[in-house]
């Protein structure tokens, strides 16, 4: 990835937090907690893994910043979903804990000397994790989970 392609992926990685604002209001809250499936999750349960998964990006990243070579932690998003009830969490501290987390790490981004892009880390479900493949991760998470918020929407219209 040139310099030029990561500071546009890192500018996408900003972006997405008002890309899901943007897009949560084309939802109504009443359909918030419907499941298109009992494997799916719904968008409320989409917000608030949204807010776990970027504070587990939060301490990988640093962790590879800081400690580079170092062990990143792994989770099981489906256990963390059902264990930790992510219907009974409000999405809209989710939500706010998402912005925070994404500013602040976005800053810490942009501030990243050329050298530290090469920094990897130690994750047990990739062979090679690096700080460009966690920015290749995280900038299209964001977008992956509104698309699958506008589908569950279309779903539950049709319903």
């Amino acid at each position: 990835m040139t310099p030029e392609e990561r500071r546009a992926k890192i500018e996408s990685y900003g972006q997405a937090y008002d890309d899901l604002l943007a897009a949560l209001k084309e939802f109504p809250r009443e359909m918030w907690q419907w499941k298109p499936a009992p494997d799916r999750w719904s968008v409320h349960e989409i917000l608030v893994h949204l807010a776990d998964s970027e504070t587990n990006a939060y301490v990988r990243v640093r962790r590879m910043i800081a400690e580079p070579g170092g062990s990143v932690m792994a989770y099981d998003q489906e256990k963390w979903a059902t264990n930790l009830n992510y219907h009974a969490q409000n999405p809209d501290h989710a939500v706010e804990q998402l912005k925070w987390i994404r500013r602040t790490t976005c800053d810490l981004l942009r501030q990243q000397p050329d050298a530290v892009w090469s920094h990897t880390g130690a994750h047990p479900e990739h062979p090679t994790y690096s700080m460009e493949r966690w920015l290749e991760i995280y900038a299209g998470h964001l977008p992956g989970h509104i698309n699958q918020m506008r589908k569950n929407y279309d779903a539950w219209k049709k319903k």
